[in-house]
């Protein structure tokens, strides 16, 4: 007689659950971008075609959809060094950190409650920490290999840089200064 197991085997999620929570959160994304953190969940399950209780079964609060919407923020711009590693090393780099200021300026409806989960939850700030100076970290590796890229700045230091000149951008069109302040850095980033 074979003994009982004592532990539950974990289905996959459907393919159906996948997409719709997919779906969520690309409606999220866009919904709070143009209407601020406070859009209504009723309007995020609209736009994704699916029903309240649809929506809250994958998430069950605000703070829920917000974590959810920020890791794929991440997640795209991990995505996007990995996608940018075979080009030239400088612009390579140049490239990622104005695709983050054009990120923050297309979702400045949503960057408070982003900054609110994010803030409040130490795994995710750890998971985004790691996520983004990995991003960093192989796009500055290349560079430093490559004899383009200065090897006296980190990863860490890049993304605090970065992050300092989001906060400090206050006028309402801020995203220019803020892109010609990355090429500056980067421009100080080459090797001589």
């Amino acid at each position: 007689m074979a003994p009982e197991s004592t532990t539950r085997t974990r289905r996959k999620p459907r393919a159906d659950s996948i997409r719709n929570r997919e779906r969520l959160i690309e409606a999220a994304t866009q919904i709070f971008s143009a209407g601020g953190p406070q859009a209504s969940l009723e309007a995020v399950a609209r736009e994704a075609g699916v029903g309240i209780g649809t929506f809250y079964r994958h998430f069950p609060t605000r703070e829920a959809l917000f974590e959810a919407v920020y890791r794929h923020e991440v997640d795209l711009l991990g995505d996007l060094a990995e996608q940018l590693a075979n080009d030239e090393p400088v612009e390579a780099l140049r490239k990622w950190l104005h695709a983050n200021v054009r990120l923050v300026a297309a979702k400045k409806g949503m960057i408070e409650g982003l900054q609110l989960v994010a803030h409040g939850s130490s795994e995710l700030k750890a998971y985004s920490f790691e996520r983004l100076t990995g991003a960093i970290g192989l796009l500055l590796d290349r560079g430093i290999a490559a004899g383009a890229i200065r090897s006296d700045v980190s990863a860490e230091d890049l993304l605090r840089t970065l992050v300092g000149i989001f906060y400090a951008q206050v006028m309402t069109d801020w995203q220019p200064t803020a892109l010609r302040l990355v090429d500056v850095f980067v421009d100080g980033l080459r090797k001589r």
